[in-house]
């Protein structure tokens, strides 16, 4: 078998919420995630946990469910060592691993890793090279190691559709979703993550989404992704609530359906849904529960 754009489904799960508790609770909580029918639970990477070893221990505490880096940075770890990972993973889970990379974001790289941003595409296509050149004299994998790209402009979705599965954009709106399609071509994966928060209190949920929202519109790489789109800077220094609704979805789940829908017909494979709360330290299982209850009319 091989991991294919097919094997996450249609909608996913994209959390921090697994790496606010302690790893034995985590662990549980990946099996009832799996429980549920999820596929595939994307984790990131930034100022929690490693994401090869929290990976690896989430998938030894389940079947079946892939997990997915969304996303592990290049400025983290040389090259050969980000391929020794990828590959120890999959050998360890065949078909249930996928390495998300991503250039990340300069003030990440130079506040965190002491590192120079440089050039983004340019360090990207030799950071794979280099990966793919990497030596790993251990146990091989039994199956292909499988990776896609964080991308969001049309050279690094056209390199993601080249050199990987695919490309899983970040804080995007809708909008976005059929430009990816077509600098990616048909074949490759689209995986967006999506923001949602399960309130019909528009006060409230622009409250927790604005909160959300705030690091981000922070980072150049985000905002001059919604410049791209057609988003005014009133809307991004606000941000406006027009930017705020089309970033986080929220109100009934049938709202949020309507969401995750509009991605799939945009051209997306696999929606990453993220549930925002009041409280970033739950885990919002409820919720959880709600969207699982999609899964089979998606």
């Amino acid at each position: 078998m091989t991991l294919q754009r097919e094997s996450l489904g249609k909608l996913g799960l994209w959390t921090f919420q697994l790496d606010m508790k302690p790893m034995r609770e985590a662990q549980q909580y990946a099996a009832r995630i799996e429980e549920l029918g999820f596929r595939a639970v994307w984790v990131p990477e930034a100022v929690g946990r490693e994401p090869f070893a929290s990976t690896s221990l989430l998938l030894s505490a389940t079947e079946r469910l892939i997990m997915a880096t969304g996303i592990a940075s290049l400025h983290a770890r040389s090259a050969m060592t980000m391929q020794a990972g990828w590959k120890t993973v999959t050998e360890a889970f065949p078909d249930r691993f996928l390495l998300g990379i991503g250039v990340s974001h300069q003030p990440a790289v130079e506040g965190f890793h002491g590192a120079s941003y440089g050039k983004p595409y340019t360090n990207m296509v030799n950071y794979l090279d280099a990966m793919d050149r990497g030596l790993f004299f251990a146990a091989q994998p039994t199956t292909p190691p499988a990776r896609c790209l964080a991308a969001l402009g049309p050279k690094m979705l056209k390199l993601a559709a080249e050199r990987t599965l695919g490309a899983h954009p970040y804080f995007v709106p809708v909008e976005h979703t059929p430009i990816a399609r077509a600098a990616l071509g048909p074949d490759a994966l689209l995986a967006p993550e999506q923001a949602v928060v399960f309130s019909t209190d528009a006060t409230e949920a622009r409250a927790v989404a604005r909160g959300f929202m705030k690091t981000y519109l922070g980072l150049p790489n985000y905002t001059n992704n919604l410049r791209r789109l057609g988003w005014s800077e009133e809307d991004i220094a606000g941000p406006s609530d027009r930017l705020v609704d089309a970033i986080v979805a929220w109100g009934t789940l049938d709202d949020i359906h309507a969401r995750i829908k509009a991605h799939l017909d945009g051209g997306a494979d696999h929606v990453c849904v993220q549930v925002l709360s009041a409280d970033p330290t739950a885990v919002t299982m409820n919720e959880f529960r709600e969207l699982a209850s999609l899964l089979p009319s998606l």
